[in-house]
């Protein structure tokens, strides 16, 4: 594969970090998302409950029960919200290589770092805090689908251009996401100093371990 140049990183979408004390009227489910991501981003996912979103936001506690069942709803819809979002930032960072399938899948790998960084809170609660039986959440599961049907395009595309090996492009992309997603998670952890690596640009470090990475799923040279 040939020397690529440094993939730019994409244009990361503001995120609030705190849900404002006011909101509009009809707006309060949107303010609720908002609330939980400050709860787990300060505290952590086990300080948050529909109660203490609805101390943050100065409304009755009995309010955010006529948007989420309990906990678990509430997480899921943060989630299903960041797997959306995602899917938008890995698109929006994979348009420019749409004939360069490499780059692509470069690309791929980079957003989702970026992605976890500027949004940390909805990175862990995507993968960390919601339930793994999803049957009761079609939706939620059709999110991570929609994420992951974006790896799997990619891979099909380089397989197709005779870039990568021709074996199933599922398992070959769960096992390029598991390889990104660990990278991701070291660095919204905090764990990268740790293992002698430079934290201060994460998207290099992706770049540099999907390029690696590229190399793994490759044809065998003859």
């Amino acid at each position: 594969m040939p020397e690529e140049k440094q993939p730019k990183r994409p244009r990361a979408r503001p995120v609030q970090k705190k849900p404002v004390g006011r909101y509009h009227h009809g707006d309060l489910r949107r303010a609720l998302l908002g609330a939980a991501l400050v709860l787990v981003e300060r505290e952590g996912k086990a300080a948050l409950t529909l109660r203490a979103a609805a101390r943050l936001l100065g409304v009755s506690e009995a309010a955010p029960y006529r948007h989420f069942a309990d906990k678990e709803a509430l997480l899921v819809a943060v989630a299903e919200d960041g797997l959306r979002t995602l899917a938008t930032f890995l698109r929006e960072a994979a348009a420019p290589h749409e004939a360069e399938p490499a780059r692509r899948f470069q690309a791929l790998g980079v957003a989702y770092v970026t992605f976890a960084t500027v949004h940390p809170a909805h990175f862990r609660v995507m993968f960390t805090a919601v339930p793994a039986e999803q049957s009761a959440y079609p939706s939620l599961a059709e999110a991570y689908e929609g994420v992951f049907s974006l790896l799997i395009d990619a891979i099909v595309a380089c397989q197709h251009r005779g870039l990568v090996r021709k074996s199933d492009p599922r398992a070959l992309a769960l096992a390029a996401w598991s390889t990104v997603h660990g990278l991701a998670d070291l660095v919204v952890g905090g764990q990268v100093p740790r293992l002698g690596l430079d934290p201060a640009n994460p998207a290099q470090l992706a770049a540099m371990v999907t390029e690696r990475l590229f190399v793994g799923l490759s044809l065998p040279a003859k």
